[in-house]
């Protein structure tokens, strides 16, 4: 039988628990999944302790959707995928699980040479990242600030930037410089002082900003180094936010495929690397949210049933 990490109340990890499912079968447009492995994400603990309004809809609750499988069933109307097929992207059920449903269009190949691990921990984090770069407009000759820079969706961004021709400077903590360096970023520390030490990089101002991080004081000194909040973005503030910030909540929206195929494309020209903080057995979610949310580690967090 198919098992899934399921909760029945909010509260800390401890109410997490492995359990057997009943058998998904997929809808129209929809593939199963039997899943390799699953990503973790901060939005995954937040669900589970209570703190995203109207999440989950309904008890028992399952987490994730950040996925990597292979097909073993397909839906009506399905014509791109077949059973078999090794795939990543984003499934319709909790891909905390041995067993998960996905609408097509939310997946693609995965190439045979990466893997399984890396394989899923795109979608979420990556797919953010390049949708917030279409929306800023960036590109060749602009000067990009990522705040949280070695955070997941900064590290893709970051690289995503610098694949796109602009010079891209990072907020980060001094262990994460070396890090971001290698990517071909400028890394700065964040904190007090910190509009000083993007003009010592930066004298002429940026061009663009992404604020990962969330922490308040970013997004004026960005607004500033930017001449106004027009090319200003927030994926991780949500109030007390500079008037004209475009606030962006919507993750990759419809553009998950070929943002998957810009970064995996990029990972087989060996200009994008992923890196992987840990990773946990299905039967250790609780232990990989604990990690996410309080461990402070450098890279992805991933789940395997295997």
């Amino acid at each position: 039988m198919p098992r899934a990490a399921q909760f029945s109340e909010h509260g800390a990890t401890d109410v997490l628990q492995v359990a057997e499912i009943g058998d998904l079968a997929p809808g129209p447009g929809q593939v199963r999944l039997a899943v390799r492995a699953a990503g973790v994400n901060p939005f995954d603990w937040k669900v589970l302790h209570g703190s995203v309004p109207g999440l989950p809809k309904a008890f028992p609750a399952g987490l994730g959707n950040d996925v990597a499988g292979v097909v073993d069933a397909l839906g009506e109307g399905v014509t791109a995928l077949a059973v078999g097929d090794p795939v990543l992207g984003q499934s319709a059920t909790p891909s905390y699980a041995t067993s998960a449903l996905a609408a097509e269009d939310r997946l693609v190949a995965k190439p045979d040479a990466l893997p399984w691990e890396v394989a899923a921990g795109l979608a979420g984090a990556g797919g953010v990242a390049w949708k917030v770069l279409e929306r800023l407009g960036v590109g060749a000759g602009d000067t990009l600030l990522v705040h949280a820079a070695a955070g997941g969706v900064g590290t893709f961004a970051v690289q995503l930037g610098v694949a796109r021709g602009a010079r891209v400077i990072g907020t980060a903590s001094e262990t994460n410089h070396d890090l971001l360096r290698g990517w071909g970023a400028i890394p700065v520390r964040y904190g007090d002082g910190l509009a000083e030490r993007v003009r010592e990089v930066a004298p002429d101002g940026i061009d663009a900003a992404l604020d990962a991080s969330g922490r308040g004081g970013e997004l004026p000194v960005s607004v500033e180094l930017a001449g106004g909040p027009e090319r200003v973005l927030t994926i991780a503030r949500f109030d007390d936010v500079p008037e004209g910030v475009t606030i962006h909540g919507g993750g990759s929206m419809g553009d998950l495929q070929p943002a998957l195929r810009e970064i995996l494309a990029l990972i087989g020209e060996g200009r994008l690397e992923v890196p992987i903080g840990a990773t946990y057995p299905l039967a250790e979610a609780a232990a990989a949210l604990d990690a996410s949310e309080h461990g402070h580690l450098a890279g992805k967090i991933v789940l395997t049933t295997s």
